[in-house]
């Protein structure tokens, strides 16, 4: 590898610099700056909440084992097979997609999970995930998405069958579709 040499700067060259650089005047104190090595970052923060998450569930209202209890959606197309549902219900079918509905309002949870729904079936893929959330910050009126998806499944004719998922899938705060062929 061969060493490189130095540039050579002409004496115009540094006149013109000069001139359009104008007067300069050296930094007082021009001894060089050794930097120091900084410390690692160190997440303060997320460790005080982590800190805090045993002594919170300690103390929180809600109790996990009615979050879970909540009411589970079920649905069959009649003249299926009740074993169709009972194999949706299992986990039998592999699920292609999922749409998170949480933070949506009713009227854009609707067109969400109508357009979700028809992109799905013209993509061939017939086990989906809908999760609408359990309803917990739903004051009175109770789960309103949850009750809003189990309507709109209810009417669409491409919908063969439907159930709350798995505790692992979200349990009966999302629902598995099953879609009819294209």
């Amino acid at each position: 590898m061969a060493r490189q040499q130095k540039p050579v700067i002409s004496d115009d060259d540094l006149r013109l610099f000069a001139q359009a650089v104008g007067p300069v005047r050296p930094i007082a104190g021009g001894e060089r700056v050794i930097a120091r090595r900084r410390p690692a970052p160190e997440p303060k923060q997320s460790q005080l909440d982590e800190a805090r998450v045993s002594t919170e569930l300690l103390r929180s209202a809600i109790d996990p084992g009615v979050i879970e209890v909540g009411e589970e959606l079920s649905y069959l197309k009649s003249g299926l097979s009740p074993r169709l549902l009972q194999k949706l219900k299992r986990g039998h079918f592999s699920i292609a997609d999922e749409i998170d509905l949480h933070q949506m309002t009713a009227a854009v949870a609707r067109t969400a999970v109508k357009q979700f729904l028809d992109a799905n079936r013209r993509a061939d893929r017939l086990c989906v995930k809908i999760i609408h959330g359990k309803g917990l910050r739903s004051r009175a009126e109770g789960p309103v998405l949850k009750r809003l998806v189990d309507g709109l499944l209810r009417q669409r004719g491409d919908v063969l069958a439907f159930a709350s998922a798995k505790p692992a899938d979200g349990g009966t705060g999302a629902v598995i579709v099953l879609l009819r062929h294209a």
